[in-house]
Formats: C-alpha cells, structure tokens, sequence
C-alpha cells in the first residue's frame, strides 16, 4: 500500500534531465541534487555538480533538510576494470522537521521509479557520506550480484 502513496510528483524538466544524466558518457563524478517544492509539491532541481567526490558532496548536502541526490561515481574494480554505477541516496537527517521527512519519504519511490535506479541508499547524518561508505555499499551489491550469478551457473 505505501508504494502507491505518491506524495509529490517528479517535474517533467527532472525527469527529462535524469534520463540524459543516465545515459551520458561522464568519466568523472557528477551528480544532481534534488529537493522537494513544498507550495507546488513536486521534486525539483537543487544543483547540478561535477568531478565532485563523495566527501565533497556531503558538504554540499544540508545538514537539517532531506536532499535526494543521484550520483555517478568512478568506480575502480580490483581487477583494474572501471565502471560508473549511478546511485540514489536519500539523505534525511537526524533533526529534519517531522514534516519534511514524511514529504521526502513518501516521494522516494517516485523518484527512483522515474530515475529508472536499483542502487539506493538512505543516510540519516550527512558526515556518513564518505568514499569508504560508498565503497562499503557498491562492494556488497557487487558482491551479492556475483553470488547470484554464481548459484545460476550451477
């Protein structure tokens, strides 16, 4: 029943840029960050960013107020191979009004959905938002992948 509760909708020029941003050819971290207008109740652009890294992000992200933010981060395998998996991460702080929270909340699912992203990620303190965290979280879904594969090839 909660997944059908949309709560605000995706402005069509987000959902617009989201697919470009999905299929461009970026060889650097780039990420836009969303916010919620309250009066019109729709998820809208905050900023776009490039060559940013994930400890430079966190900086970016308010320290009292939900952000949605997706990420396309360089990611170098330990086989040397490089890839650029796009992230979804709902930062929703300790502290946010009560309000807020449940406004982000209830239009995560939209947003993802529209984004067309597997790879979410909630943080609850902006100072978690660290390289080693990303890394922690890309490394187990890789790893959880490759299990799968594993048990489908026998």
């Amino acid at each position: 029943m909660s997944e059908s509760l949309v709560v605000c909708d995706v402005a069509e020029d987000l959902a617009e840029k989201l697919r470009k941003f999905r299929f461009c050819k970026e060889t650097n971290n780039a990420a836009i960050i969303m916010k919620i207008d309250k009066d019109k109740c729709l998820v809208v652009l905050d900023e776009e960013l490039e060559g940013i890294s994930p400890d430079e992000l966190k900086d970016e992200l308010p320290e009292r107020q939900p952000r949605f933010t997706v990420y396309s981060y360089k990611y170098q395998h330990d086989n040397g191979r490089v890839s650029y998996p796009l992230c979804f991460i709902f930062s929703s702080p300790v502290g946010c009004k009560p309000e807020q929270q449940m406004m982000y909340a209830g239009s995560k699912n939209k947003l993802v959905q529209t984004a067309d992203l597997t790879k979410v990620f909630e943080i609850r303190n902006t100072e978690d938002l660290t390289e080693e965290w990303l890394c922690e979280k890309l490394g187990f879904l890789h790893n959880m992948n490759f299990c799968v594969f594993k048990v489908f090839m026998y």
